[in-house]
């Protein structure tokens, strides 16, 4: 099979669904049989071609980028004037099978315009599913009409979690939407030798600093807990347009020295940082499966986290999840957590156990499986 691929991030662009296609395309690498062409977007000018492998060809339409891990509505808009060329180009100029899209716009669009010559397969990822991004609400209602077209023109529909398959539905309920998790790679990602709850207490959180994922609230609740005595230190890797602010949220809080921006940190450096923390949180308004998540769970992390799309899968006895989110709820239960040391061992314990289940070689089988029915 030959196979075209469409989405509008990629690493070092954007954030989990381009980490998540990245990996996704790593298992594809070692299956004979399928050849895969990738369009995304890549920094610069102009088209970049580069060989992942010998079957796999990624061609990055060049893009100015303000934020890497922020996509301004402009930059959507230039991307995709961009990218409409180029795939025009690369369909006329290859036997593609079909086309698998990554996000249902901008992505799919593309798609959606040669559905007369190919089928197409979309893979929901939250921002792209309407009610997923508060800040996209105005978009959504002028958008709806299209999103539907776009959608009900697919051969399948693909959500990462049932939660965003649940809210999917919500928009078109007459759709069958399957539902094919993010993955986790455990031999990468793994825990520390021996896990150790030593002072201070050491708190991760990771993802783009965006208003969805309400890290001034996990900020805030790191302050109430150092005000109770309690010795916190709490890290945020990730970059986003909220930098600044939550920096001097921390500061006024007088915490600034208990606050650790990481900024963005490269893929091979992540599973040492995971390493080195006794918690992972996250009090998400929406997520469709956290890559972040999963990878702390892959390292041993106990988890607090809010009530979003995906937990439901990842999370049952390793971790905590919270109906109510806010800085007291957060604090409560980071310090009911360390007062029962052995039960926040057993909850690491059981967070590995959980992730052996979510392999990228199973998740590339699941497509790999869609893609053979459409052929």
């Amino acid at each position: 099979m030959k196979i075209l691929m469409v989405n509008y991030e990629f690493p070092p662009i954007g954030g989990g669904a381009g980490q998540a296609h990245q990996n996704l395309l790593r298992e594809y690498t070692k299956m004979e049989g399928l050849e895969v062409d990738v369009l995304t977007s890549g920094l610069g000018q102009g088209l970049q071609r580069e060989e992942m492998a010998e079957n796999i060809t990624i061609y990055k339409v060049g893009i100015r980028k303000n934020n890497l891990h922020y996509w301004r509505k402009s930059e959507v808009m230039n991307w995709l004037y961009k990218a409409r060329r180029e795939y025009d180009t690369l369909i006329q100029n290859n036997p593609y099978d079909l086309v698998h899209a990554f996000f249902g716009f901008p992505s799919g669009w593309l798609c959606y315009r040669s559905r007369k010559q190919l089928p197409y397969i979309i893979s929901l990822r939250g921002s792209d599913v309407p009610g997923y991004n508060e800040r996209l609400g105005l978009d959504y209602f002028l958008l709806a009409g299209l999103f539907r077209r776009i959608w009900r023109g697919a051969s399948f529909l693909v959500a990462n979690s049932r939660g965003l398959q649940e809210l999917a539905q919500q928009f078109m309920p007459d759709l069958n939407i399957q539902v094919i998790p993010n993955g986790i790679d455990t031999n990468t990602f793994y825990p520390a030798e021996n896990f150790e709850l030593t002072k201070p207490l050491k708190i991760l959180t990771v993802g783009r600093l965006i208003r969805r994922k309400q890290i001034d609230l996990l900020i805030e609740a790191v302050a109430k807990l150092n005000q109770s005595g309690l010795e916190a230190e709490f890290t945020i890797a990730g970059d986003g347009n909220l930098m600044e602010e939550l920096q001097t949220l921390a500061k006024n809080l007088g915490i600034a020295e208990h606050v650790h921006f990481l900024g963005n940190v490269s893929s091979e450096k992540m599973p040492e940082v995971y390493r080195k923390h006794h918690l992972f949180v996250m009090a998400s308004l929406h997520e469709g499966m956290s890559n972040a998540m999963l990878e702390a769970m892959a390292c041993g992390l106990p988890i607090i986290t809010s009530s979003c799309e995906g937990v439901e899968e990842l999370i049952d006895n390793n971790g905590v999840v919270l109906g109510n989110v806010s800085r007291e709820t957060v604090a409560e239960t980071i310090e009911n957590l360390i007062q029962d040391p052995l039960r926040l061992k057993i909850l690491a314990e059981k967070a590995r156990e959980k992730t052996l289940t979510f392999t990228w070689y199973s998740i590339a089988k699941s497509y790999v499986e869609l893609y053979t029915k459409i052929v």
